[in-house]
């Protein structure tokens, strides 16, 4: 298999990705209260809690999509938001962004050469095969529909180089071949370094990770072993899906 994944290791900090007492607050509303977590190198961590809890919007603020109003975070080391912490996060959100005017092949070498990735041809080719994009290397954006969007915007994802990867529910509008071959990639990304978080409702996700971290109104719930049983004592089951 070609090097669909290029994880960059080592870095000022042991832990690529560092939140403490980070917090968001809208005119009083607290969304994000006083959250803090480490993720190390190689650990994929399952983000998990009712729709509202915070789970975006830490991912957000971990993106320098937000600003926090207390505490702070760290990518790699660095402040979200600066080129260095962007040259070391790659971020799946759960709504795919495309330019109008750019191919899915011109979307993905735009962003791996941006990003400096090592052999970016073979790079790309490998994700369009392992993704079922065939076919649709000169379509637009407006062009695909919800799963190959999805699909395309992962792929945008993994295509460069990063120590740090957030996704937020990257395996909604997946069929189950889809779905498995995202696993596939995930474990990849794992053993090349890359600390991943990933946003999710799905059993099947949960069970995969390292360790499950519970979000709910804005406030660490849990943080330990994807233990089912554990988890239902905390959640209703209907508050995460």
């Amino acid at each position: 298999m070609s090097g669909a994944i290029e994880a960059t290791r080592g870095g000022p900090t042991d832990a690529p990705l560092s939140a403490h007492g980070l917090g968001r607050s809208y005119d009083g509303y607290i969304a994000l209260g006083s959250f803090s977590l480490d993720v190390a190198a190689g650990e994929l961590v399952a983000l998990i809690g009712p729709n509202g809890a915070g789970k975006t919007t830490f991912l957000n603020l971990a993106a320098g999509l937000l600003d926090p109003t207390s505490g702070g975070v760290e990518i790699d080391g660095h402040v979200p938001g600066t080129i260095e912490a962007r040259r070391a996060l790659s971020y799946l959100p759960d709504a795919p962004v495309f330019y109008e005017d750019l191919s899915l092949t011109e979307h993905l070498e735009y962003v791996a050469a941006l990003h400096e990735a090592e052999d970016p041809t073979a790079r790309i080719d490998d994700l369009i095969s392992r993704l079922g994009l065939d076919g649709w290397e000169d379509a637009l954006g407006a062009e695909l529909s919800k799963g190959m969007k999805q699909k395309a915007s992962i792929a945008l994802a993994l295509v460069r180089p990063f120590k740090v990867l957030l996704a937020d529910e990257p395996l909604d509008g997946l069929d189950p071949p889809s779905r498995e071959i995202l696993f596939q990639i995930l474990a990849e990304t794992q053993a090349a370094g890359a600390a991943i978080v990933v946003s999710t409702h799905r059993p099947d996700v949960i069970a995969a990770a390292d360790r499950c971290v519970a979000i709910r109104e804005g406030r660490l719930a849990y943080d330990g072993p994807p233990d089912p049983a554990i988890l239902e004592e905390i959640f209703d089951r209907s508050e995460l899906e």
